[in-house]
């Protein structure tokens, strides 16, 4: 019998512990905010909140 170990990401976006997720740099965004930021539209109260949380992105530097 095969174990697997389970890990938890923070999301950047709803805060919470996820499993399933993509990472943009350095956040984590779990599937569900990622499914909801791309169906909200520029006009909906929520579009902003996204805005405001993927403010929190870092670009990481490029040394070359």
């Amino acid at each position: 019998m095969e174990e697997r170990i389970v890990e938890f990401k923070h999301c950047g976006i709803c805060e919470e512990e996820k499993v399933r997720g993509i990472h943009v740099y350095n956040m984590f965004i779990c599937t569900e905010c990622e499914y909801n930021m791309i169906h909200t539209e520029p006009r909906e109260e929520k579009y902003n909140y996204y805005l405001q949380k993927l403010k929190n992105i870092n670009q990481p530097t490029l040394f070359s």
